[in-house]
């Protein structure tokens, strides 16, 4: 049974329904990572002779060829092998907690949704025995949790999401850029985010990422009515990091602000796909098991796919 949070003004931050689905997929990494295939937790390197080390618990979505049947027979447990030759992948969560990500045009904030992604993969990562580690930041880092192993740390990680809020300015660019000096083990870096910062801050911050030898995600939070703009009565809008109060006519402005969006959206997605980044757009009115276990799927389709090739 999967441990859950207490619910939150969005509901529990772990949704049984989505970790159902979420853990019986692998967060493979796609790239190598510090000379392993880090996501497979195996060497790469064929014909090394490995020194076995000690046995654990079998947990779904192992590799069934590293039981010990042996051990099965005496005492009809499942456990795994494991060996010194093998190594845990480090993924490190960037979860943007800047005013902006407290918007909703209807149901669960943009930052409701994206804690419940952090809080998935944080899930995903440590039943993997993946070392997990979680920086909430705004116009700076906040609360930061160094990335490791251990039934206590999902625990760690779901305390601070509980209390984190959405609050001043962001400065997505800035801050993957300082902080990307700091994550000394290469891995995977997921960010999510509504990347309401200039794109080309926005990109250096992930390029440079990437320069480090870290495999990048980005799950770029928006909530639909910032896509479609569907408003068509004079509305009052207020920017949410300090921005003006302004009264308009929707209507003069739709054509003008869909196409700003479509540049905006166009920019990132190429700058991600030009640097091998995986970007994901993740609107809020996507079911959240949809969004993860279609996205983990497909990662998991490709990583299969360039092991048979």
């Amino acid at each position: 049974m999967a441990e859950t949070a207490g619910p939150g003004p969005g509901g529990p931050i772990l949704d049984p329904k989505v970790l159902d689905k979420v853990g019986r997929l692998e967060l493979r990494a796609r790239l190598l990572v510090e000379g392993f295939l880090a996501g497979l937790h195996r060497s790469p390197y064929k014909g090394v002779s490995v020194e076995f080390r000690e046995h654990r618990e079998y947990v779904p979505g192992d590799d069934p060829r590293f039981l010990d049947w042996k051990v099965f027979g005496k005492s009809d447990r499942f456990v795994i092998k494991e060996y010194e030759e093998e190594t845990n992948l480090n993924c490190h969560l960037f979860l943007d907690t800047s005013e902006s990500m407290g918007f909703a045009s209807a149901g669960q904030t943009k930052f409701e949704y994206a804690r419940t992604i952090a809080a998935a993969l944080a899930y995903l990562c440590l039943r993997q025995r993946d070392g997990v580690g979680l920086s909430l930041y705004d116009e700076g880092i906040g609360k930061t949790l160094q990335a490791t192993t251990g039934e206590g740390q999902v625990r760690e990680v779901l305390r601070a999401l509980e209390a984190a809020s959405p609050s001043r300015k962001t400065a997505t660019g800035r801050v993957l850029r300082e902080t990307g000096e700091r994550l000394r083990r290469r891995g995977i870096v997921v960010v999510i985010s509504d990347l309401f910062d200039d794109p080309e801050e926005v990109l250096a911050g992930l390029r440079g990422l990437r320069q480090r030898g870290h495999e990048v995600l980005v799950f770029h939070t928006l909530d639909p009515a910032e896509v479609n703009f569907p408003y068509e009565r004079m509305t009052l809008f207020e920017g949410l990091e300090m921005g003006p109060r302004l009264l308009v006519d929707p209507r003069a402005l739709r054509e003008a602000y869909l196409a700003e969006v479509k540049s905006y959206l166009d920019r990132i997605r190429a700058g991600c796909l030009s640097h091998r980044i995986d970007w994901v757009l993740a609107s809020t009115d996507v079911p959240l098991d949809v969004a993860l276990v279609t996205y983990l799927g497909k990662r998991a389709r490709a990583t299969r796919g360039r092991r048979t090739a």
